[in-house]
């Protein structure tokens, strides 16, 4: 594609949405021009965030055929493929890590297309045109985090040094109820999820599922004080403004599930989830009360219950969490790919992901091993 140019755009807002979305970007809720949107809007990205949008916009004779969600980065945090140790090690040795460039959706550990584009040329040239930017930025590198594992292939072929780390997945077998999923657990784990179900249940409330026009203002009132909570405790700060939950209100209502623990018509605890194409995305969980069991109630056990009754394929829980596998979750593979400007440095990292990747294939094989599931179910 002699034709092809790659512009880099600071605001989403500069390109349009029917061209953003038109590429693929809008069959991954996060990928969506609106999401992206809210984001910069709201002021969870841009000035003083570390998060500074450097969107990627690949056109052929002006038509938009490839996009790639990239930001400045002046810091690691709400990445999720950690990196620390490689800006300390960097740093310790004389250079300079921050600021980098990073393709990714902020603050969401959720694999989805990043190199998005119908073109496999197109894929690889957005790609090329990252680790030429760093280059000319004079920046430590370029990393595409979260992406496919398609993404990846492509990636390796073109230099990028490639990563695995893993997440909890529940993949869904076609489970037309909750007790059909039970039956391919063990004896014991059917059992402790069942007792686990009903003492989550005695908070003295009710459980509510809430997406589209069902959710009210109040409700993210409420969602918004549990996710504060979380946040600080978490993080130090809350990433999201209240603005952006506005946003998210506004455009994005009906790709939104809400499960919340109620009494007395008061919330006091909830968990906000995405509804994608073939999967619903747990992001994030708070509580102003503590009771027994009830997180994993409303962010595992009340997500299979709606995958299963809407026929999506799984349920991604987000990042780290060995909890998860009693309860259904098994290991799933993610992918990261990382363009290191320094040649010494890159070697280092290439000898160190080796060896870590060796591990996470170990570790995925022996947590899968452990999963619930009946052997031979």
């Amino acid at each position: 594609m002699t034709e092809l140019s790659i512009s880099v755009h600071a605001h989403i807002l500069d390109i349009p949405a029917e061209d953003w979305d038109g590429t693929g970007a809008g069959d991954n809720p996060f990928t969506t021009h609106r999401f992206l949107a809210a984001l910069e809007q709201s002021g969870s990205v841009g000035e003083r965030t570390g998060w500074h949008p450097s969107h990627l916009v690949a056109r052929v004779e002006g038509k938009v055929v490839g996009v790639a969600p990239c930001y400045l980065k002046t810091n690691s945090q709400g990445e999720y493929i950690f990196d620390h140790g490689w800006a300390e090690a960097y740093q310790r040795a004389g250079g300079q890590y921050y600021p980098k460039l990073q393709c990714a959706v902020p603050f969401t550990p959720v694999t989805g297309p990043r190199l998005i584009s119908a073109h496999p040329a197109v894929q690889g040239a957005l790609l090329e045109a990252m680790a030429q930017v760093a280059a000319d930025s004079g920046l430590s590198g370029a990393h595409v985090t979260f992406c496919t594992e398609a993404e990846a292939e492509i990636g390796g072929a073109l230099g990028f040094m490639t990563r695995s780390s893993q997440q909890f997945h529940w993949p869904n077998a076609g489970y037309a109820s909750f007790d059909e999923f039970l039956a391919q657990l063990s004896s014991r784990k059917r059992k402790a999820i069942r007792k686990e179900r009903e003492r989550a249940l005695a908070f003295g409330g009710t459980i509510v599922s809430l997406t589209g026009d069902q959710i009210q203002p109040a409700h993210w009132d409420a969602f918004w004080q549990f996710y504060q909570d979380t946040g600080s405790r978490k993080w130090g700060r809350p990433y999201l403004t209240r603005d952006f939950f506005q946003r998210l209100h506004q455009t994005m209502r009906d790709d939104c599930l809400l499960v919340l623990a109620e009494r007395e018509g008061r919330p006091i605890a909830g968990a906000l989830n995405l509804i994608g194409k073939d999967a619903l995305y747990g992001r994030y969980w708070g509580c102003i009360e503590d009771h027994a069991y009830l997180h994993f109630e409303i962010c595992y056990h009340q997500a299979i219950d709606w995958a299963i009754a809407h026929g999506l394929k799984r349920v991604e829980a987000g990042a780290q969490g060995e909890h998860k596998l009693a309860r259904g979750y098994l290991p799933s593979m993610t992918h990261s790919l990382h363009w290191v400007a320094d040649p010494g440095f890159r070697k280092a990292i290439a000898d160190y992901l080796v060896r870590e990747r060796a591990a996470v294939d170990e570790d995925i094989a022996i947590l899968t091993e452990m999963g619930p599931f009946r052997r031979g179910g």
